[in-house]
Parts: structure tokens; C-alpha cells; sequence
């Protein structure tokens, strides 16, 4: 008799406590497997630390196929469901695609950053939600530091050392926190830096902070957040985010680099899509997290709306508290259904308190409901945390040794871009990779994805943030993918528009060539295929050594092939959307990209905008005539061991 296959879709608490949960009660006796875009899970709550340099990345991660041995892990996204089959189909994290069947499905694919109708949000605000994000937060802290410190004018230094942070929540008053913390210690020790004095603000339209707990712990972190030098705003918010500043709801203009969003989350949009009975969002489940009328189907953590019965006509909230405890039911039930022992059991639970790690030896605790702050308080946060991550544990402790006695590393690696985190993805715990395969396509995502429950004037058609209007000038947020030789347009990017620029196509297609700023700027020519009539554009180097553009060989059998080996400084190849690297969000010019090789496999069937393309020789080759063919170099010798006597 074939055993019994279990599907678990997401790896956070939810999905990684099902897995481990129904690996121990199975013991053999049914196919498990495990679908996550990655391959660890991510203790969450200590993610701020990570943001502030405390805890490397690594330290907060959980090899799944190492804790989760009996399990088989797939990796990808969910795309479609179809219940009537059976059958999940996913695409990887190379793009290529597949199919899942199942006996038993478990919906655990659990939140993303929740998004408000806010105009400039989706385009300058990053969320907290994964590991990415965090990476990407803590180099872009530094950066803003070291640019301030090297900046000549005092109003571009301020607005480069404020840091918004909206939402004061768990999440939002962490980040808040530790970062005015490692801001502060990066500053002190430095005599160029004295009289700098970064500047965190926490905003939130609650009157208090952390309004899900109760006063008494509410008024300590308030304290000690003012205390520290955090700016606490309650009862304020974001009007209007740009790339000078934010402008908040009391009509002051706040110049800022940095504007962090921690207002909440919303389930995955995966669980949209099954047209099943929802409620804000959330699957409907009964008390023993199944799907009603969905015999197969189960769902827990935060794509759940699983009945409260403490308070009965409510639901419990999407914590990670919830979600961890999710899991170990789901897993029981799953397979109780399946007769691999127990019978099925109803979720309840009991609070047993809440803690709040404020940074350094402060936070604010009530276990078991003693409410506590201060020392005790942060003995009592970080022994919490040690006993619930499933590993690491030493590694951890061993890390918060190190943070004590040593000062941090506040270096900036630039692995992670501000393009490849937006903050309309469905996907936080993925970075976006240029030329990598598209989000999940029934996904809402942008200003547009906010729910009616997310905000109080719910949006509408033809208004900022309504399902109509997609996010603007974000890398694939909204816009038609176009394949090359699709025959489709490529859709214009907001810059674009700005700009009055014609859009960019193939060569004979009928569309101009997009210029970057840059070559704007310069007054140089468009450069374009052979025979297009469109001049070479040069290259600042060949500029500056007075040279010409580089040919093309033109030999029979190579006519029109562009000369492979370029000089340094030209446009970086891959770029997203095949716009150039001036219209990336972050604004970082070609010139910077690693490599600096040419723009080649430019997406959308564009020619590469600073290959050398020059008209055919009016002359055929002969001896006063010879074959054109790449310019030879004059500036280095021939010799190649010489290359290296002028790099001291």
C-alpha cells in the first residue's frame, strides 16, 4: 500500500513546526514534503538585531534539510492550486517550473508587508520582513552615516543621518531601538563625526506604542525609547513619502534618505487565489484548522483566520506565538485524518506573555503576566529567545558575548541593492535578482494590494492605492514582462515618461533608442546597430584619451559583430527592465555597477546602448584601406608583465 503524501507550503513557524511536528508522529509512514522559497527558517524576532550589526545573518537561519532530515525540501514558489486535482504548481528559483500532488495539503505560506494607499510609499519605503531587508537596512544605516560624515552641506548631512520608522509595533519600536543605538556608537567613536547626532523617529496613528500590550509595559518602552533619543510620534503618520523626505500627516516635511515600514502584515496573496471563504484576508479554517468542505486541505499561521476560543466571534492574532502553536495542531490533526495516530484536537491556548527587546540590557517583558523591565526584563527576552529558536542557540549566545565586550563592525558589503527589495513583493524573504525569474503572477502586489481592512477610507477605483493602479517606478511591480521578439511594447517606466524620452526597441522595430541621463547630459550621440544611421556613443575613457569609438569587424562573415572587449566604464550588463542603471531605484550609475563589462542580453530585445556600432567603410579594405577591426590600444605596452609597473 503506497503511503500518503503530505504537502506543507512555507517554512515559517507555522510550516516549520507542521514539518517537524508530523516527521516525529509518521516515522516513515507518509511522503513529507516541504515547499519554501528557501532553504532555512527564519527566527523573526531577531531580525532587528541583525539590521543593528549585533547577530550575523547566518546566526538567525535553520538549515531545513539538516533539522528537518526525513523531509523531503523543494525549493520555490506556490503559483496555482487546483483542489479538484490535487496538484500545486510552483516555479523555482531559477524560473523553471513543476507540479506537487498531494493527499493532505497544509497552507503555511504566511505574511508580507501590508501596504496603504500612501502616495510614494511603494517607491521609497522598505519593509522588515525578511533577511534581505535587513542586510539591505544595515548597509544603507551605514552608508547614510558616511556620506553625512563627508558631506560639506550641514541640510544634505541632517536629512542623510534621520531614519523614519513607521509603525510602533513590535517590529517598528525594535527597529527603532537598536538602530538609534548602532547609529550613535558609530558616530562617538569618531572625531571627524562630533556634532552629529542621528536622529530615529517612530511614527505610528496609535496613541501609544505597542498598543497590543498593556499599559504599564507600553510607558517603559516609551521611556526608554525617549531616553535613548528616538523622536516618538504617536497619533502621526506618513502623508506622502519622495526621494527628499516624507511629508506627515500634521503637515510638517521631514527631509530623510530612509523611511522603514513596519505599520503590519497581511497574509501571502496565495490564498487569494483558491476562491475560498475568507475573512480579511485570512482562509477561514474551523477550530481544528481545517478548511470546511475541504476534507484535504488545512491552514495555519498567519494566511489563517482560526476561531479564538478564549474570545469567542474573534480570531487569533498573527503573531509568531500563534503560528509556532498552529503548527504543532495542524500537525496532529493531519494525521489523525490520515489514522497515523492521536485524534483530532481543537486549537487553544493560553498567554503566556509578551517581550520586547529594546537593545543593549533594556526591554520590556510580562511573562506569565509579571510585568518586568529593565535588567530582568532583558535576562528574561533573550532567555526566551534562546529557548524557543529550534537551533543556533550557541552560536547566538556567543554572538551577544562578542556584542558586549567588542565594538561592532559597522562596514556596508553592498550585496543587497535598494532595487531587489521592494516593498510591493510577495516574496520578502527573496531578494529580486536582475534578469531573475518574475514574482508569482496571481499576486497583488503595489499601493493597490492594501485590503479594505488596512485602511479607514478603504481606496476606490481611479485613486492612489486602489486595485486599478499599480505600483510606479518599482522593477517589475505591475508592468508587462516582455520577452524578446514577443512583438509586445515594452511598457514605459515612470522616469521614462519624465523625461519626454522615446521608448526603446530592436533595431528596425520603429523606436528610438532610450538615453540614459547620462548620455544626455554629455550631448553624445545615440549609438545603434550598423547601418542604422546612429552614431557611436563614447565612453568617458575613449573621451578622455581623445580616441575614437572602437570599431566593428566587418570581415566577411563577421559583418555587424560588435568588438567583445571594451574598455572599463561602460553600462553594466543585465539591468532590470533594460533601463539603465541611472533609472535603478537608488540611483547608482553604470559606471559603479561590479565588472563594468558591456549591457549585453539587455531584457526586451534592446540592442546594447553603448556598444560600438559605426557605419561600414565607404572604401573596400585594400592597402590604403585596411579592414577595420578593433582599435589597438597605444596607452600600455606589449609586453603583458608591464601591465602591473604603473598599479603601485
Amino acid at each position: 500500500m503506497s503511503r500518503p503524501r503530505i504537502l506543507i507550503v512555507g517554512a515559517g513557524f507555522a510550516g516549520y513546526r507542521t514539518a517537524r511536528t508530523l516527521s516525529r508522529l509518521t516515522r516513515g509512514r507518509a511522503h513529507i514534503t516541504l515547499l519554501n522559497p528557501t532553504d532555512y527558517f527564519l527566527y523573526l524576532p531577531l531580525l532587528p538585531q541583525v539590521a543593528a550589526g549585533i547577530l550575523e545573518p547566518r546566526r538567525v537561519t535553520v538549515s531545513l534539510s539538516d533539522s528537518l532530515p526525513d523531509v523531503r525540501l523543494v525549493l520555490g514558489e506556490a503559483e496555482r492550486i487546483d483542489l479538484d486535482d490535487g496538484i500545486l504548481r510552483y516555479t523555482g528559483p531559477e524560473g523553471e517550473e513543476g507540479s506537487l500532488s498531494y493527499d493532505r495539503l497544509v497552507l503555511a505560506a504566511g505574511s508580507v508587508n501590508k501596504l496603504l494607499p500612501i502616495p510614494g510609499v511603494a517607491e521609497h519605503a522598505h519593509g522588515f520582513r525578511g533577511l534581505p531587508e535587513a542586510l539591505y537596512l544595515r548597509d544603507h544605516v551605514t552608508r547614510q552615516v558616511e556620506l553625512a560624515a563627508s558631506a560639506e552641506d550641514p541640510e544634505a548631512s541632517a536629512a542623510r543621518c534621520t531614519f523614519v520608522v513607521v509603525g510602533a509595533g513590535y517590529t517598528g519600536t525594535e527597529v527603532a531601538a537598536h538602530g538609534q543605538m548602532f547609529t550613535d556608537a558609530q558616530v562617538r567613536k569618531h572625531p571627524l563625526r562630533q556634532g552629529m547626532r542621528p536622529r530615529w523617529m517612530l511614527l505610528d496613528v496609535a496613541p501609544r506604542v505597542l498598543p497590543e500590550m498593556n499599559e504599564k509595559l507600553s510607558a517603559t518602552a516609551d521611556r526608554v525609547l525617549r531616553q535613548r533619543g528616538v523622536d516618538v510620534r504617536m497619533g502621526t503618520s506618513v502623508k506622502e513619502a519622495t526621494h527628499d523626505g516624507v511629508v506627515l500627516t500634521d503637515g510638517e516635511f521631514v527631509e530623510t534618505r530612509t523611511l522603514v515600514w513596519c505599520v503590519g502584515v497581511r497574509p501571502d496573496p496565495l490564498v487569494e487565489s483558491l476562491g475560498l471563504p475568507m475573512e480579511k484576508g485570512r482562509l477561514l479554517v474551523d477550530p481544528h484548522l481545517r478548511v470546511p468542505g475541504r476534507p484535504e486541505l488545512f491552514a495555519c499561521g498567519d494566511v489563517a483566520a482560526v476561531p479564538d476560543l478564549e474570545n469567542p466571534g474573534s480570531y487569533t492574532p498573527m503573531t509568531a506565538q500563534h503560528a509556532w502553536r498552529h503548527g504543532k495542531i495542524a500537525a496532529e490533526n493531519v494525521a489523525a485524518s490520515l489514522g497515523l495516530g492521536g485524534s483530532r484536537k481543537p486549537y487553544r491556548h493560553r498567554d503566556l506573555g509578551f517581550v520586547v527587546d529594546l537593545g543593549g540590557a533594556k526591554a520590556a517583558a510580562n511573562p506569565l503576566g509579571v510585568t518586568l523591565s529593565g535588567v530582568p526584563a532583558g535576562a528574561v527576552t533573550r532567555g526566551y529567545h534562546l529557548a524557543a529558536m529550534p537551533g543556533n542557540r550557541v552560536r547566538v549566545a556567543a554572538d551577544w558575548l562578542l556584542d558586549a565586550v567588542l565594538p561592532r563592525q559597522a562596514v556596508q558589503l553592498g550585496l543587497v541593492r535598494s532595487w531587489s527589495v521592494p516593498l510591493d513583493t510577495s516574496s520578502p524573504e527573496v531578494a529580486r535578482v536582475a534578469g531573475g525569474p518574475g514574482r508569482r503572477a496571481d499576486a497583488r502586489s503595489g499601493p493597490g494590494a492594501a485590503l479594505a481592512a488596512d485602511t479607514d477610507d478603504g481606496g476606490g477605483p481611479g485613486r492612489a492605492g486602489s486595485p486599478d493602479e499599480p505600483a510606479k517606478g518599482q522593477p517589475g511591480s505591475g508592468t508587462t514582462q516582455v520577452r524578446p521578439g514577443s512583438g509586445a511594447a515594452r511598457p514605459r517606466s515612470e522616469p521614462e515618461t519624465a523625461k519626454g524620452r522615446p521608448l526603446a526597441g530592436p533595431p528596425g522595430s520603429g523606436h528610438g533608442q532610450l538615453r540614459s541621463e547620462w548620455e544626455t547630459a554629455k550631448g553624445r550621440p545615440l549609438a545603434g546597430p550598423p547601418g542604422s544611421g546612429h552614431g557611436e556613443l563614447r565612453s568617458e575613457w575613449e573621451t578622455a584619451k581623445g580616441r575614437p569609438a572602437a570599431a566593428t569587424a566587418t570581415a566577411a562573415g563577421t559583418a555587424g559583430e560588435p568588438v567583445r572587449s571594451r574598455p572599463v566604464g561602460e553600462a553594466a550588463k543585465n539591468q532590470p527592465g533594460g533601463e539603465p542603471a541611472r533609472n535603478q531605484t537608488g540611483g547608482e550609475p553604470a559606471k559603479n555597477q561590479p565588472g563594468g563589462e558591456p549591457a549585453k542580453n539587455q531584457p526586451g530585445g534592446e540592442p546594447a546602448k553603448n556598444q560600438p556600432a559605426p557605419a561600414p567603410p565607404p572604401h573596400p579594405p585594400g592597402p590604403d584601406h585596411p579592414a577595420p577591426g578593433p582599435v589597438k590600444r597605444t596607452d600600455v605596452p606589449d609586453d603583458p608583465d608591464d601591465f602591473t609597473k604603473g598599479d603601485s
